[in-house]
């Protein structure tokens, strides 16, 4: 028999509960539910000092090991995030001893995945440059603005590039953990184990975790808040950079340039996002046509509907609405 896939998961204090625990459970029911005599999963929880942790909830999380005893043999390393809130919004806690330590530990690991603002903690530690990865959207705009060279998409529920996962955090890890199962183990005890759970299995990592709209919340006086409430109200418009920039009375590059400040994104890729959004609303709760959602959503033509389902979300219109209508 196959020896066990190895699982650690890096936590410090401040953490979220679900973020460590979610992904656990996956794969301590999938290990469960494939019985004696088939490998399934150790999953070891790693902190600085190997003491417990106190995570957001204030409920202990106990750990294994430290940080220093992770063996360099690991299968899968697991790196949950946390965030301070307070009156000045959400801001992700950097932890400078597990961002020393993933420098060292995490080039070696077969697989490496962010849970939630963990991600952050990753491109603090350089292992994310030239690399698409998600975030919860509270802090995507952040993280697209501390680290230029990677490339955030604040839309996906997870995202895999090669052998680096990252997800929205929350329950959308338990989704990326059962996407794992299905790579090590196989589409059956995925299934069997969604099942156990009362996990929807084909929760797909292209779902959109949030409205876009809701990535940049509205501000009163604030023109690139009001303008993005303006572009999701007139998607058949010409939303161009040069037509946007003027209805703000700038130049086309110092209103990218306080778009991208404001946003994380260009004004390009933010209207795509929002149209993309209505047609993927217009497929799950209508029965309009092809045609008809490529124009009511402003993409103008099916064939520009198939290049962005295929390039933002990898599937096609017509398998996202059999998923999700």
């Amino acid at each position: 028999m196959l020896p066990p896939h190895r699982v650690v998961i890096a936590a410090f204090p401040g953490v979220e509960l679900l973020n460590v625990t979610g992904p656990a459970e996956v794969f301590s029911v999938a290990t469960r539910v494939a019985g004696t005599g088939r490998a399934g999963y150790t999953v070891r929880i790693a902190t600085a000092d190997g003491g417990p942790v106190a995570t957001a909830g204030g409920i202990r999380l106990m750990a294994d090991l430290t940080l220093d005893e992770v063996p360099g043999d690991v299968d899968t390393l697991l790196v949950s995030g946390a965030v301070r809130v307070d009156d000045h919004g959400v801001e992700p806690v950097l932890d400078p001893g597990t961002i020393d330590w993933l420098r060292e530990a995490a080039p070696g690991t077969h697989r490496v995945a962010s849970v939630c603002s963990g991600a952050h903690l990753l491109a603090a530690a350089g292992l994310l440059d030239g690399m698409r990865v998600t975030t919860h959207w509270r802090t995507a705009a952040r993280l697209a603005a501390d680290h230029p060279e990677v490339t955030v998409d604040p839309d996906p529920i997870f995202i895999r590039e090669g052998r680096l996962w990252s997800c929205a955090g929350i329950a959308s890890g338990m989704d990326m953990a059962l996407a794992m199962v299905t790579e090590d183990h196989g589409p059956e005890l995925a299934l069997a184990t969604a099942r156990t759970m009362v996990m929807y299995v084909k929760r797909a990592g292209g779902q959109s975790q949030f409205s876009v709209p809701l990535s940049a919340p509205a501000d009163p006086g604030d023109r690139i808040d009001e303008l993005c409430t303006w572009i999701g109200e007139h998607l058949t418009e010409d939303l161009s950079a040069e037509v946007l920039a003027a209805r703000l009375h700038l130049s086309v590059r110092h209103f990218s340039r306080l778009f991208r400040r404001r946003t994380g994104t260009t004004p390009a890729a933010y209207v795509e996002s929002v149209r993309l959004e209505a047609a993927r609303r217009l497929l799950q709760d209508s029965s309009h046509g092809l045609p008809d959602i490529a124009a009511l959503s402003g993409l103008g033509s099916v064939e520009s509907l198939h290049r962005s389902f295929r390039r933002r979300l990898g599937t096609t219109p017509a398998e996202y609405r059999r998923r999700f209508h």
